[in-house]
Formats: C-alpha cells, structure tokens, sequence
C-alpha cells in the first residue's frame, strides 16, 4: 500500500501529560498527524478498530489491556493497521513480545524524541524500527536458537489467561474479573488456579510481581 501523504495516528497512553508531548512531537511533522487518542487499552481497542487511521502508537503498560494485548488484537482484526510500542522499559521481553504482537517497531519514550517520528515512518513504508540496544538482543536471540536446532518456547499462558492475570494484578476480585470478561466467577476462579499452576505461583501478590515484570501493569 502507498504511504499516506499524512498519517492518520491514534496515540494510546494512560498519562495525560505523557499523551500531549507525544502529540506535539507527532503534530509538528507535516506528514504526520494525531487523529485520535485514548486512555487504555480497552478504549484503545474500540478507536484502532473503529476509526479510520493508519497508525497505532500503544504504550506498553496501560489499565484494563496492555499495548501488546490491543496491538494483537488489531493484528488480527485490522492487519493493514500498523501499531508501534512506547515503553519506558529497555528490555528484551517487552522487545520480543511487541514483535510477537504484530508491532512495526518498539520506541523507548526516553528517546521519543529523537526515535519516534522515524518510527512512524519506518512503519508506514513497511519497515520496522529496532532501538540501538535491542539490535544486539536480536543477534544474541538468533544464534541462541541456532545453537539449540529449535525455536524458542511459546507463551505459558493461554490469551484468556493473560487477561485474567492482568486484571487480577490490577486489583480486580474474582467477581469483578468474571464481570469483566462476560465469565462466571468460578470460571475465573478456575483460570487463577490454572495461572498459578502453570507458573508454579503461590498467590495473589506472585501473580501481580509476575505481571509487573511482564509489563502488564506499572508497579
């Protein structure tokens, strides 16, 4: 597909003040241009899904959806939507799930001044964006798997459970999570068990240091 001649970009942040310089940066470009913003994930989802835009710029922690959950869900339902990541986080498993989620590229908001009108253009022509440091993460993941003759083993956790660990990690009770997800509370009852088997957990506070550490939720 033809790049635009300016980018429809919805931003997705849960910080006001993170959002507007992000916009600033973003509106003062003549190819690029914020048409849309929201709060959260789920908002986030509903506007990428609905509204007629080019780009999907998704902080990775954000309430009730990650960016990575809504980057994969509008992978799947809008393709020909590009998203990009915004983290504060430099780290390789943040870096490799955003690439697993269908992302055009991963922007550190430390160097999103610099890195992230690059990006949007690097996603746009088809091109994904690779900050300095996770370039070296690549070489090392590669020649890990050439050496071991495999790939590298999938998620634990099936998507309706990272839901789940998601919204426990943010405070939600069981009832609340089965409100939630249109679920009974026995059925998110059984998905905790099942997470804290699997992960070999104990509680409720492993599984929020654990979704914290995946950059589920912000500490």
């Amino acid at each position: 597909m033809p790049v635009p001649l300016r980018t429809r970009i919805l931003l997705a942040d849960d910080h006001e003040l993170v959002r507007s310089g992000l916009k600033m940066v973003l509106d003062s470009q003549p190819d690029l241009e914020v048409v849309a913003e929201a709060r959260d994930g789920e908002e986030a989802l509903k506007t990428g899904i609905g509204a007629e835009l080019d780009l999907a710029v998704l902080d990775v922690s954000m309430p009730k959806l990650t960016g990575l959950q809504v980057a994969a869900e509008l992978h799947k339902s809008r393709p020909e939507l590009h998203t990009l990541m915004l983290s504060v986080h430099d780290n390789e498993q943040y870096f490799f799930e955003a690439l697993k989620a269908g992302a055009s590229g991963y922007v550190l908001k430390s160097e999103a001044n610099r890195d992230l009108i690059e990006a949007c253009r690097g996603a746009m022509r088809g091109e994904p964006f690779i900050y300095p440091a996770a370039v070296s993460a690549l070489v090392k993941d590669y020649l890990e798997r050439a050496r071991r003759g495999g790939e590298a083993p999938s998620d634990p956790l099936t998507p309706r459970e990272l839901e789940v660990i998601k919204l426990i990690a943010e405070g939600l009770t069981s009832e609340e999570v089965g409100e939630s997800l249109a679920i009974a509370k026995n059925t998110a009852d059984r998905h905790r068990d099942n997470i804290l088997e699997k992960l070999g957990l104990r509680n409720r506070v492993d599984l929020t240091r654990y979704a914290i550490k995946r950059g589920m939720v912000q500490p």
